[in-house]
C-alpha cells in the first residue's frame, strides 16, 4: 500500500510563498480568502496546515458572511481553532464591515441594487432576525444615512408607514430605498412584502419622497421588488 503524503506545514513552504510574507510584499489583496484566514490562525492541524484549516473554516460557515453571522462558540468549536483564535477572526471579519460602512454611508451613490447589497448585505445576512432598514439618499442618489427601523416579521398593517419618512424629511433626504432581509435564506418577495411596498411607495407620492426600490436579502441572493413588481411605480 502505498504511504499517504503528508501535507506540507507552512513552515515547508518556501518563504515567498507563505501567506503573511506574501502579504507583506504583495499587499493583502494578493491573498486567497483561506490565506488572509491562515495568517489569523498562525497554525493548523497536525496533517493540516493554517491554509488547508481557512478554507475548511470557510466552506464549514458559508464564506465570511457565514462568518459574521455564526456564533463565536460555533467557530471556536471547529478543531484546530479554539477561543483564542475564533475571537481574532471574528475581531477581524468585524473591522471589515465597520470598515466597510464607513466608507460607504457618506459617499456611495447607489445606482442599482447590487449597490445596495454592497453597502448592507453582509451586515444584514448576519442577522438571525428580519429588519426592515431604511436607506436614505440625496438628490444625487448619494447615501446620506441608514435608518434601523423594525425587527421581526413585516407586513403593511404592523409597519407605521409615516415613520419610514419621518427621520428622512428631518435628514433633508430626496428619497429612501427600503432593505430588509430574510433569515430564513430565501430572497423571494412575499404578498406582504408586496403590500408593504405598494404603501410605502403611494404615502411617498404624497409627500414628494421618492421611493427607488425595496430590496429583500436572502443567505446568497437578494430580489428587488421594483424589477419584480414595476406597475407599483407606475
Amino acid at each position: 500500500m502505498a504511504k499517504e503524503t503528508a501535507r506540507p506545514t507552512i513552515k515547508d513552504m518556501r518563504e515567498e510563498n507563505r501567506p503573511r510574507e506574501r502579504l507583506i510584499a504583495e499587499g493583502p489583496q494578493a491573498l486567497s480568502d483561506g490565506e488572509l484566514l491562515a495568517v489569523l490562525l498562525g497554525s493548523g492541524l497536525p496533517g493540516l496546515n493554517a491554509i488547508d484549516l481557512g478554507n475548511q473554516i470557510l466552506k464549514e460557515l458559508g464564506g465570511f458572511s457565514g462568518i459574521h453571522r455564526a456564533d463565536i462558540s460555533e467557530l471556536e468549536n471547529i478543531p484546530g481553532v479554539g477561543r483564542a483564535k475564533a475571537a481574532r477572526i471574528k475581531a477581524a471579519v468585524e473591522l471589515g464591515n465597520r470598515l466597510s460602512k464607513e466608507r460607504t454611508e457618506t459617499k456611495t451613490v447607489i445606482r442599482s441594487p447590487e449597490d445596495v447589497v454592497r453597502l448592507v448585505g453582509l451586515e444584514l445576512r448576519g442577522k438571525e432576525q428580519e429588519e426592515l432598514w431604511v436607506i436614505w439618499l440625496n438628490v444625487r442618489n448619494q447615501v446620506l444615512g441608514i435608518d434601523r427601523l423594525y425587527k421581526g416579521s413585516q407586513d403593511s398593517s404592523s409597519v407605521r408607514v409615516g415613520e419610514i419618512f419621518t427621520r428622512a424629511i428631518r435628514k433633508g433626504a430626496n428619497a429612501v430605498i427600503l432593505v430588509h432581509n430574510h433569515p430564513s435564506g430565501d430572497a423571494s418577495e412575499s404578498p406582504e412584502d408586496v403590500n408593504l411596498t405598494r404603501a410605502v411607495v403611494e404615502a411617498g407620492r404624497l409627500l414628494d419622497m421618492r421611493v427607488h426600490d425595496h430590496i429583500i436579502i436572502g443567505r446568497e441572493d437578494f430580489s428587488s421588488i421594483k424589477q419584480n413588481h414595476p406597475t407599483l411605480w407606475v
